[in-house]
């Protein structure tokens, strides 16, 4: 049988590519060689948030005292706690597997590579099984970096060192955990295993933490943690793995931290590796991943690439919006995707999220900014429902066109407030043309209105 399209890669780029197509009326074919959801639903953003969630309830249980609330022998359950992330991976799974069904969706969980292009259309291959499209769509993902550093390998295979896969099934709680990572997931498995009583450290071989989020952010976040009792080694390099322990370099000097459990978290590379591009003669940079334009398209007439594969921007709901590019140019409908207002989340406790510039992109840039910081204490919900909390909200603006450009939060709430930054910022919004909305109070999202009154005039 042939099909009109041929998706490779069941994640959030490949399924709802699938099912718009499908919707649309054209001929799909997916398939996913693990799990249908991909690393989001699977094994990263989806999961991670509900062991988040049951530590921020555990957090509160510690500290209710402080809002006149007397809670005695609470306790975290592990295993009741990977048990339910379970249930909600399960369920959001279903869903996944419903909307391809709904629309009419082959669906083949098999690994799939490129065999070649005939005049019939495209050959991919599947346990020895042959299959033939007019076009294809390449979501296949990426994977974690496992770099060559002695014992890396030997630890792995043990179960001494984690990926982000393995952690989040863990069913105890290790008493000594050494993250090697300082990014969003490390930073999110060090919130969780801090709140469940490990005594985490993390190593990062920059000298900051949170990768690109706003500097200042990025210190407050770290002493947030460091209050709690995390250690961070910054500017540190990863030199060996024992049995036990991470060798690491600082200031140096060799250094060593034991540990029960080691998670490996520094990035993530585009999966491309024996999908068969070479076949077909389909491009791809030195990091080896998919090079496309804006509209998705690769090198090769009538092949495109979303998600993580193509390398831009490594997030769920960037590659969301990618697969709607490529499946509306495919159906002829001329679309483009723009990077410019892609929000982005740290879902500890408390949050971190930002849209656009930060001061140091801005600088880079040689734009002519102002940005302006404010408290979250000027937000009264934030007052009455974060106790101590010492949140910022940082915005910035273009001076000669008065344009938001960019948004930086640390507070809780921050992950639910940052799409309407990225609103703003998309729509290219003036700072005059803001101040005219009617933000609903008391909210935390106010924090943004009042961030905006506080610009020069």
């Amino acid at each position: 049988m042939k099909y009109d399209l041929i998706v490779i890669g069941g994640g959030p780029a490949g399924y709802l590519a699938a099912e718009r197509a499908g919707a649309k009326g054209l001929n799909v074919l997916l398939f996913e060689k693990r799990n249908l959801g991909g690393v989001c639903l699977n094994e990263g953003c989806v999961p991670s948030k509900a062991l988040l969630y049951s530590a921020k309830i555990y957090d509160y249980t510690k500290h209710s005292e402080q809002y006149g609330v007397k809670v005695t022998g609470s306790s975290l359950d592990q295993e009741v706690v990977i048990k339910r992330k379970n249930k909600v991976v399960k369920t959001l799974v279903t869903g996944v597997k419903g909307a391809l069904k709904k629309n009419n969706v082959t669906v083949v969980e098999k690994t799939a590579k490129i065999e070649k292009k005939s005049s019939e259309g495209f050959v991919v291959s599947a346990d020895s099984e042959l299959y033939t499209g007019d076009r294809l769509l390449i979501c296949s993902g990426s994977e974690p970096i496992m770099p060559p550093i002695p014992g890396l390998l030997e630890g792995y295979q043990k179960g001494f060192i984690l990926t982000n896969r393995e952690i989040l099934d863990l069913t105890n709680i290790p008493k000594t955990l050494v993250i090697v990572g300082g990014g969003v997931i490390g930073l999110e498995m060090a919130s969780y295993f801090n709140s469940a009583g490990s005594k985490v450290t993390v190593v990062e071989m920059l000298d900051r933490i949170g990768g690109p989020i706003d500097e200042e952010i990025a210190d407050l976040l770290r002493k947030e943690y460091e209050k709690k009792g995390i250690t961070f080694n910054l500017g540190s390099k990863v030199t060996s793995f024992t049995e036990k322990s991470v060798v690491f370099e600082k200031d140096g000097k060799t250094l060593e931290a034991d540990a029960e459990k080691v998670l490996v978290s520094i990035g993530r590379k585009p999966s491309t590796k024996n999908l068969g591009l070479e076949n077909i003669g389909v491009e791809t940079d030195k990091r080896g991943a998919i090079v496309t334009d804006s509209m998705g398209r690769t090198n090769v007439a009538e092949v495109y690439a979303a998600g993580d594969v193509n390398g831009v921007s490594m997030l769920a709901h960037t590659a969301y919006r990618e697969a709607e590019v490529c499946i509306n140019n495919i159906l002829g409908k001329k679309d483009v995707m723009r990077y410019s207002a892609i929000p982005s989340v740290i879902y500890t406790n408390p949050e971190v999220a930002s849209v656009g510039e930060t001061v140091a992109t801005a600088k880079q840039k040689n734009m002519d900014f102002e940005s302006v910081t404010l408290s979250m204490k000027f937000s009264g919900r934030y007052v009455a429902e974060n106790e101590g909390g010492n949140g910022i909200c940082k915005v910035l603006r273009e001076k000669n066109t008065n344009r938001l450009i960019g948004v930086s939060l640390i507070g809780n709430y921050a992950s639910e407030i940052i799409y309407g930054a990225a609103m703003m910022i998309e729509t290219q919004m003036t700072v005059d043309d803001l101040k005219e909305l009617v933000f609903p109070h008391p909210t935390v999202c106010e924090i943004i209105r009042e961030a905006l009154f506080s610009f020069n005039e």
